[in-house]
């Protein structure tokens, strides 16, 4: 009905008695919400023309750089709150202050290596060490997330080892729900976590937004994890984070000289404030 054929003639295209026009084509992957690659890919498999070749990135590796900028000033602006960009493949493209601050707290053994476009999400989810394991509601986090990377990776198929790998550190961590955790997800598009720190319990809701258009392919694949208190106690452990970011610009404001020696506050300043806090 969405895209006004009669269910008839859509079982005659799925049963291959009787061949789709590419407009057709094209209204059907549009109303099932299919990514521009794949429907580029499914174009190209029913013998057209894709929709959109090589994209601008792929041409001119500068264009998404007005992009990154902007996305970077979001993350500065999330401050202290942990912020993360994401591509397609959960590649870390770039993180906050706050996201560090979180990563050597839940990984205080690789926090000092983790450095954007070097590292994949996934892959430091599901660390010996990773932040999985310090997760106190993976019962209910777990299969979420498992259905969010599944429904990536049908749009991404690099991902289904991911998926398959992601999945299979669930059941080994007594997850049930896995089995029925769906390929595709339709929940809001937001997630409350619970973790296990030296500083005690820390809840966050984080929400995943996706950055530019659908019609833009290569900004589509962005997206940002923002990251908030779900409960007092992160509240009060972020506002005493703050306040110390507070201070220490005050004091770089009075010595200008010191400029140079703020750009390395991350994670010593938040260490101490950890072990003030401890």
């Amino acid at each position: 009905m969405r895209i006004g054929v009669s269910q008839r003639h859509i079982s005659f295209i799925e049963s291959a008695r009787a061949r789709p026009s590419r407009s057709l084509l094209v209204d059907w992957l549009l109303a099932l919400d299919v990514p521009p690659k794949t429907r580029d890919r499914a174009l190209l498999l029913a013998g057209f023309a894709p929709g959109s070749s090589d994209t601008q990135a792929d041409q001119h590796p500068d264009a998404l750089e007005p992009a990154r900028g902007a996305l970077r000033q979001l993350l500065m602006a999330h401050e202290p709150l942990p912020a993360y960009v994401i591509d397609a493949h959960w590649n870390l493209v770039d993180l906050n202050q706050g996201g560090r601050w979180l990563a050597s707290l839940l990984m205080p053994g690789i926090a000092d290596t983790v450095e954007p476009n070097n590292i994949n999400l996934l892959e430091l989810m599901m660390a010996p060490d990773g932040i999985l394991t310090k997760s106190k509601n993976l019962s209910e986090v777990g299969p979420a997330l498992l259905a969010h990377v599944r429904d990536d990776a049908n749009a991404v198929p690099a991902l289904q080892p991911r998926a398959a790998a992601l999945a299979e550190f669930l059941r080994s961590r007594a997850v049930e729900e896995v089995s029925s955790a769906p390929w595709f997800q339709r929940s809001a598009p937001s997630l409350v976590s619970r973790f296990e720190t030296p500083l005690g319990e820390l809840a966050f809701l984080s929400v995943f937004t996706t950055f530019g258009t659908p019609q833009d392919i290569d900004r589509e694949s962005l997206r940002v994890e923002y990251m908030f208190p779900a409960n007092p106690e992160t509240q009060r452990v972020l506002g005493q984070l703050a306040g110390s970011a507070v201070k220490h610009s005050a004091e770089v404001t009075a010595a200008p000289d010191q400029a140079e020696e703020s750009k390395r506050l991350p994670l010593s300043r938040m260490r101490a404030l950890r072990a003030r806090t401890e």
